[in-house]
């Protein structure tokens, strides 16, 4: 039980990653129906800044919190510079530009920064003896720092969508964007929010696994993540919040769990053996669990 504990807890802090980026993924693909593949640098980016802030001499809390206001403004930039034109001619430029942006991102931040591996400070207690048990297993602070982290956005994300105007325009764009600009809504401008929004959360999620993952920070350190993110966004629903967090939940123990209970997997292969369900799961229900379905009429 003491270890099945532990992987239960490994596998739930890294869901916990993973529905945080998906997130930041499903709130771009609500307002354009666009799958954002450069959300994973992006978050690198930010991450590699709140690092270079910390080395100045910068706390590691108003470090974050510069990332995740540089996030913001790179998210809303993007989306007004570079994917609203092209997108007004077609929507599959918007998909190159995305394309264009991971590398961009990755690249600009080895030329800033250098490819050598980093050590970026983490902002819960981390050390060994920073834990609490339960049921005999260790339940580290980081790790529960990274729970809190989840739990405290999706409240916000409730209360952002359901209590607030700015909520209201955001899912009327998201429902249907020609109707709602004729309702009088700013489309470009909630779209830009949008994208800002969610660059703030791909940043909030970069800078809370990097002291977590193994090879701390690197150029590397964001793709895998992104890869089981997205997956994640499909399994919930691309264009469902709570999916995305059951998607990424679900994700993250299902690779712990396949590596601690399935010998010849081992942990090479924990993520292609988790997609592999994923992908079963959607020849079912292509929608993901908690997608909404399109209908045409015709």
């Amino acid at each position: 039980m003491e270890l099945f504990l532990e992987r239960l807890i490994s596998g739930l802090t890294n869901g916990s990653i993973y529905a945080l980026l998906a997130l930041a993924l499903v709130v771009v693909f609500r307002g354009t129906g666009t799958l954002n593949f450069a959300q994973g640098e992006l978050a690198l980016f930010t991450t590699f800044v709140a690092w270079w802030l910390t080395t100045e001499g910068v706390g590691i809390w108003v470090a974050i919190a510069a990332s995740l206001a540089l996030g913001f403004v790179i998210g809303a930039a993007v989306e007004r510079f570079l994917i609203r034109p092209v997108q007004r001619r077609n929507d599959m430029a918007v998909l190159i530009v995305a394309l264009g942006l991971f590398t961009g991102f990755n690249s600009l931040a080895g030329l800033l920064w250098g490819s050598e591996t980093k050590v970026m400070p983490s902002p819960f207690p981390n050390g060994l003896d920073d834990y609490v048990s339960v049921g005999g297993a260790r339940l580290y602070f980081d790790a529960l720092g990274v729970w809190g982290a989840l739990l405290l956005l999706m409240l916000l994300m409730t209360l952002l969508f359901r209590f607030t105007r700015l909520g209201l325009h955001m899912r009327a764009v998201a429902d249907n964007a020609t109707s709602a600009t004729l309702a009088g809504v700013r489309t470009s401008r909630i779209l830009a929010i949008g994208w800002g929004l969610s660059g703030a959360i791909g940043a909030l999620a970069g800078v809370l696994v990097t002291p977590l993952a193994p090879q701390q920070l690197s150029l590397t350190t964001m793709f895998t993540i992104f890869i089981a993110a997205s997956a994640a966004a499909l399994f919930g629903g691309l264009d469902s919040l709570g999916g995305a967090v059951v998607g990424g939940l679900v994700i993250g123990v299902l690779e712990a769990m396949l590596t601690g209970y399935v010998s010849f997997i081992g942990g090479s292969l924990q993520q292609t053996s988790a997609l592999l369900v994923i992908v079963a799961i959607l020849f079912v229900k292509p929608n993901g669990l908690f997608g909404t379905k399109k209908l045409v009429r015709v």
